[in-house]
C-alpha cells in the first residue's frame, strides 16, 4: 500500500476508535441514532458480561409532593473520562467512567412542595467553547463552530459546560469540571424559561429533556401538563446563546396572528380561527430534539394543541402541531414541516427523538430523518426538504360523533409497515388469564366505540389501540447503519378515552365505577375527559400479549426483518404467571457495530442484549430497580462498558431505586 494509503487508513482507524469510545449526547450523538462503533462486546462473548460498578444517587423522592410518580429516565453522556447525568428533582452528577466514583454533585434546589405535572429528567447536554482548542484536554466535538468567546471572560472557567433543564423550568449552565454554575450565563448561571410563555401554573410548565446543541446555540422545548384547559402555556421553542444565555429566537408551533410573519412559509395552516388560536396552548416539543450541525438544522417533534382529546375549540389542522419541523438553528426560521397527525384527538404527540441517518438507496447515501410515532407509523423523510422517501398516503378515517367536534376526515399513513395493529378491537379480541377474566373484558368492550386507528373519542368511550403511551414513545429507536435497520421497542396496550359532559363530570369522577381512570376538566370546552387502561377485573389488559415488542425494520427492503416479544411478566404478575412474554415498556435501545442491541425498558427488572441480525435474546442481567431508561456504551482503558440508570417508573409501577450500573467483560478477558 502506498504511503498516502497507509496514512489515510491510519487516520480512518483512529477516527473509528475515537467514535467507539464516545457518547457525547443523550442519543449517542446530535443525530440521535443511539449507535456505537464499539465492538469489544460481541454476540459470542456478551454472555460473559458482569457488573463493573454501581453508583447510587441517594434520590428517591423523599420530601417531594408527588414522589409516587418518580422516574429515573436519564441516559448518561460521556465527556473525557467523566459521565454526566441528571435526576428528576434537579440533581446533576459527574462520576468517573471507569470506577463510578463521584466527582461532583449539583442540586438545583427546586421546590419540593409543588405537585409537578411530570417528574422526569432524561439527561444533560455538553458544550465546549472554541477557545478550549488551545488548552489541554479532550479534543472538541467536531460540530462546534470556531466562534470567539467574549472578551474579559476568565480563561479556564466554564469553557466546557453541562446544560440541563429543571422541573421548575430553568435552563442551567454548569462548569463541567467543577459542577458550579456559570455566572456569565443568564442570571448567575440560569435562565427562567417560564417568562414569555403566558401565565404558568406552578408545576405545569417543566423541562424534562436535554436541550439540543447546534454550534453555539442551545435549543430548548418544554413539557406542559396536558388536558387541564384550552389556554395552557405556549409551546414555544427557543434558541439561546451558549455563552451568555441571551435569547436569539423563539418559534411558536401555533399560528397566532400577532406572531405570524407574512410570508409563504406560513400559508398552509388550513382552516383556523385566529381569535381562538390566540389562546390555544400546547403543541410543545417536550421530547428530545435532534441536530444536523453541518446543515444548521434542528429537528423539532411537536405535540398536540390543548387540550388533547377535544378539538372543537381549536378547529383546523394547526399545521405545525403533531409535526416534525426542521428549523434553521441560527435563526429559528422554518425550513420545512410535515404534519404526521391532523387535528389530534388522541394525545398522539410526536414523542420520539428523530433519527438523522444516511439512507442507502441505489448505491447512494441520502440524508434522511426517521420519525417513529405513538400510533405506530414510521415516517422517513428527506432531511433537507421533508419529502417522503417512503410514500405517505392520506386515508379516510372515522368521523367524530361529538357535538362541536370537527375531526379531520383523513390522516397520513406511511407505506412502511405499521409497528402495531390498525384494525378495530372487538369482543373476539378479548383476552384474560381465565374465562371469567375474558368475559369481563367482553362486557367492557360491548359498549365502546372501536373502528380502528384514529377512531375519535366519544361519549360512550372509545378504544384506542395503541393508547396514548405508544407505539413508540420518548425512548425512540436506534439505527444500525451497516445493516440499515431501525430498532424499535413498541407498546401495544388498549386504552379507553371518553368525553364527559360538563354537568356529569363531578359525579363520574367521584364514582367508584371509574376509580381506575384519570379525569381532566378540559376547561374552556363543553366536556371533561376520562381515560384509562382497557383492563379486566384483575387489572390485566383486555387484548392478548405481547403488549411490548422489539422490532427491527429493514430500510433496505422496506419491511420488518423480525419481531420479538420484549420482557416477561415476572415483576408484573405473581408466580406462576411469570412466563407471559411481551410486557409494557418505556425507554429505548442502543445498537453496536458488533451486531448487538441493548435495552432495559420493560416492567421486569432486566437489562437485555439481542442479536441485531435475527432478534435472538443472548444475555440478560437482573437490575435492582426498573430500567426505564435508555442505556449507553463507551470504551475506556481498553474496556467497553454498558451503562443504564435503574430507578423505576411511577407510571409503570416498577421497582423504584437510585442506581446507575455499568457492565463490562471480566477485566482479564481478551478483547476480540
Amino acid at each position: 500500500m502506498a504511503r498516502r494509503g497507509w496514512v489515510g487508513f491510519a487516520l480512518a482507524l483512529s477516527a473509528l476508535e475515537a467514535s467507539a469510545q464516545e457518547w457525547p449526547a443523550y442519543g449517542g450523538n446530535a443525530a440521535g441514532t443511539r449507535h456505537s462503533a464499539a465492538a469489544q462486546i460481541t454476540p459470542t462473548n456478551v454472555g460473559e458480561l458482569e457488573e463493573a460498578w454501581r453508583f447510587r444517587t441517594g434520590e428517591l423522592g423523599e420530601g417531594f409532593a408527588n414522589q409516587e410518580n418518580l422516574t429515573f429516565e436519564a441516559t448518561p453522556i460521556l465527556v473525557g473520562d467523566t459521565l454526566y447525568f441528571s435526576t428528576a428533582f434537579g440533581k446533576v452528577f459527574a462520576v468517573d467512567a471507569r470506577t463510578g466514583q463521584q466527582r461532583w454533585r449539583y442540586d438545583a434546589q427546586i421546590n419540593p412542595a409543588i405537585d409537578y405535572a411530570e417528574t422526569a429528567s432524561r439527561g444533560v447536554s455538553y458544550w465546549r467553547d472554541a477557545q478550549v482548542d488551545a488548552t489541554p484536554g479532550p479534543a472538541p466535538h467536531p460540530a462546534l463552530r470556531a466562534t470567539p468567546s467574549p472578551p474579559g471572560g476568565a480563561r479556564g472557567e466554564c469553557l466546557e459546560r453541562i446544560f440541563f433543564g429543571t422541573l421548575d423550568a430553568r435552563l442551567i449552565a454548569l462548569d463541567a469540571a467543577t459542577g458550579k454554575p456559570c455566572n456569565g450565563f443568564g442570571d448567575k448561571g440560569a435562565i427562567n424559561l417560564r417568562k414569555g410563555v403566558r401565565s404558568v401554573e406552578p408545576g405545569e410548565y417543566t423541562i424534562t429533556s436535554p436541550p439540543a446543541i447546534v454550534g453555539d446555540v442551545i435549543v430548548s422545548g418544554s413539557a406542559i401538563g396536558d388536558n387541564g384547559a384550552t389556554n395552557l402555556e405556549l409551546g414555544v421553542v427557543r434558541g439561546f446563546d451558549a455563552r451568555t444565555g441571551r435569547q436569539l429566537w423563539a418559534w411558536d408551533p401555533m399560528p397566532r396572528a400577532a406572531m405570524l410573519p407574512k410570508d409563504a412559509a406560513n400559508a398552509n395552516f388550513g382552516e383556523i380561527d385566529e381569535q381562538r388560536a390566540q389562546w390555544t396552548g400546547g403543541a410543545n416539543a417536550w421530547t428530545v430534539l435532534s441536530a444536523d450541525v453541518e446543515r444548521d438544522l434542528v429537528f423539532v417533534p411537536t405535540g398536540a394543541p390543548s387540550p388533547d382529546f377535544y378539538g372543537g375549540a381549536r378547529p383546523g389542522d394547526t399545521r405545525f402541531a403533531n409535526s416534525l419541523v426542521a428549523l434553521r438553528a441560527s435563526t429559528g426560521r422554518i425550513v420545512w414541516g410535515r404534519q404526521l397527525v391532523h387535528h389530534d384527538l388522541w394525545d398522539y404527540d410526536i414523542a420520539s427523538q428523530p433519527l438523522l441517518i444516511d439512507l442507502e438507496r441505489d448505491g447512494k447515501k441520502i440524508p434522511a430523518v426517521v420519525q417513529p410515532t405513538k400510533h405506530g407509523q414510521v415516517f422517513v423523510l428527506h432531511r433537507e426538504t421533508g419529502a417522503a422517501l417512503f410514500p405517505i398516503h392520506e386515508r379516510a378515517v372515522p368521523k367524530s360523533d361529538i357535538e362541536g367536534e370537527r375531526a379531520s376526515t383523513t390522516q397520513p399513513f406511511s407505506s412502511l409497515p405499521s409497528l402495531v395493529p390498525n384494525g378495530p378491537v372487538t369482543e373476539a379480541d378479548a383476552w384474560g388469564f381465565t374465562a371469567w377474566d375474558r368475559n369481563s373484558c367482553k362486557e367492557k368492550m360491548r359498549g365502546l366505540r372501536s373502528e380502528g386507528l384514529f377512531t375519535p373519542p366519544s361519549l360512550r368511550g372509545t378504544i384506542m389501540r395503541p393508547g396514548y403511551a405508544g407505539g413508540s414513545n420518548w425512548g425512540s429507536a436506534s439505527f444500525d447503519p451497516a445493516r440499515q435497520r431501525v430498532i424499535f421497542n413498541v407498546m401495544d396496550l388498549p386504552m379507553v378515552v371518553a368525553m364527559v359532559p360538563r354537568a356529569e363530570f363531578e359525579a363520574q369522577r367521584d364514582s367508584e365505577a371509574y376509580e381506575d381512570y384519570d379525569f381532566s376538566r378540559q376547561r374552556g370546552t363543553p366536556y371533561g375527559m376520562r381515560r384509562g387502561l382497557l383492563a379486566s377485573s384483575l387489572g390485566v389488559p383486555c387484548t392478548a400479549p405481547p403488549w411490548g415488542k422489539l422490532i427491527a425494520l429493514d430500510l433496505a427492503k422496506g419491511s420488518i426483518a423480525w419481531s420479538q416479544p420484549l420482557g416477561t411478566t415476572r415483576d408484573l404478575a405473581p408466580w406462576p404467571m411469570w412466563n407471559i412474554r411481551g410486557v409494557p415498556n418505556i425507554g429505548g435501545s442502543i445498537t453496536t457495530a458488533s451486531g448487538l442491541i441493548f435495552i432495559g425498558a420493560t416492567t421486569d427488572n432486566f437489562l437485555r442484549a439481542f442479536r441485531t441480525d435475527d432478534g435472538t435474546e443472548l444475555w440478560k442481567a437482573r437490575l435492582p430497580a426498573g430500567g426505564q431508561a435508555t442505556p449507553m456504551t463507551y470504551v475506556r482503558g481498553g474496556r467497553q462498558y454498558v451503562v443504564i440508570a435503574a430507578g423505576g417508573h411511577g407510571g409503570l409501577e416498577t421497582t423504584p431505586g437510585d442506581y446507575v450500573i455499568a457492565f463490562a467483560l471480566p477485566a482479564s478477558a481478551p478483547a476480540e
